[in-house]
């Protein structure tokens, strides 16, 4: 094939119709039109390939092993060429392409599987690309523009605020997680009563304000806690009081994960809210992320 000859869809098409019919005529009447600029079509192409395609008689058209061999090609490009304007369309309307989402561990445990559940159901042809961080890591992300969108925990550091949009999704309030056996019963439980327990708490590098709010409300029950362990991923932290380390305050939807050892106790009195919310690029142009957000702005029909 010279470097001027371009194989076209066109040639493509008036091959198969001759190939599947068996015969010019019928192939001509299929594709609308008249026998001789087709027959003239399959000779051109034939010449660009070097090799003729079909072997002619006055009664009948076959193949020849070149023809056989291009045919399931054809075919199949021919499919993927008709695919292209949906897919097109789909990907401008955010119903393909590819999602990055970050998570905290905490909305594992929450937030995560009720929403991935609505947008696959409603989108199955977008790929999700989801990654477990911390809120920090995830803010970084963003802000490079490494990820989509974020799960995380408010709130946007001053530098963030203004490249980033951030929409609340959950409130839940603290619980906490003691090792079984330390307190009978099931009911609602006082910080003091658990006071000689070691904390097991999140480092306050990678989320300044859940830290805080966990030290708060040690503060507000008149407690001075001893911070025996620190831990980034809240499976390890549950894991941790499972082995009898100490205590820890996590929000109420991690009582979703069961572990041999720990008992989950509501806390007497007032006890602060932890919010988990969304985060992404505000001047993102992902079509996804915007099917995405729609989503998660319209409540699910009930």
């Amino acid at each position: 094939m010279s470097a001027d000859s371009r194989l076209e869809l066109r040639q493509l098409r008036y091959f198969v119709a001759v190939a599947e019919e068996k015969h010019f005529g019928r192939a001509a009447i299929r594709l609308h039109m008249t026998q001789p600029p087709l027959s003239q079509t399959i000779q051109t192409l034939e010449e660009m390939l070097g090799t003729p395609l079909f072997a002619r008689t006055k009664r009948s058209v076959a193949l020849t092993p070149a023809g056989l061999a291009l045919l399931p090609e054809a075919q199949r490009i021919l499919q993927q060429a008709g695919a292209l304007p949906d897919l097109a369309r789909r990907a401008a309307s955010g119903a393909s392409g590819l999602l990055s989402l970050s998570f905290i561990s905490t909305a594992d445990y929450s937030i995560l599987p009720p929403l991935l559940q609505q947008f696959r159901a409603r989108y199955p042809q977008v790929q999700i690309d989801l990654r477990e961080a911390t809120t920090d890591i995830q803010l970084e992300d963003l802000m490079q523009g490494k990820i989509d969108a974020g799960l995380l925990l408010p709130p946007l550091p001053d530098k963030a605020q203004s490249a980033l949009d951030y929409l609340p999704l959950l409130s839940e309030p603290l619980v906490a997680a003691i090792p079984s056996g330390v307190v009978r019963g099931k009911n609602a439980i006082a910080l003091k009563s658990i006071r000689e327990l070691p904390l097991i708490i999140f480092p306050r590098r990678i989320s300044p304000a859940f830290h805080d709010t966990i030290l708060s409300c040690f503060r507000d029950a008149g407690v001075t806690p001893h911070i025996g362990q620190e831990a980034i991923q809240m499976q390890t932290i549950v894991g941790l009081v499972s082995a009898g380390m100490g205590m820890a305050l996590v929000p109420q939807s991690v009582s979703n994960l069961q572990r041999p050892g720990v008992d989950y106790r509501p806390l007497t009195g007032k006890t602060p809210l932890i919010e988990t919310g969304l985060a992404w690029r505000r001047d993102s142009a992902s079509p996804v992320l915007r099917a995405f957000l729609d989503m998660v702005a319209t409540p699910p029909a009930t």
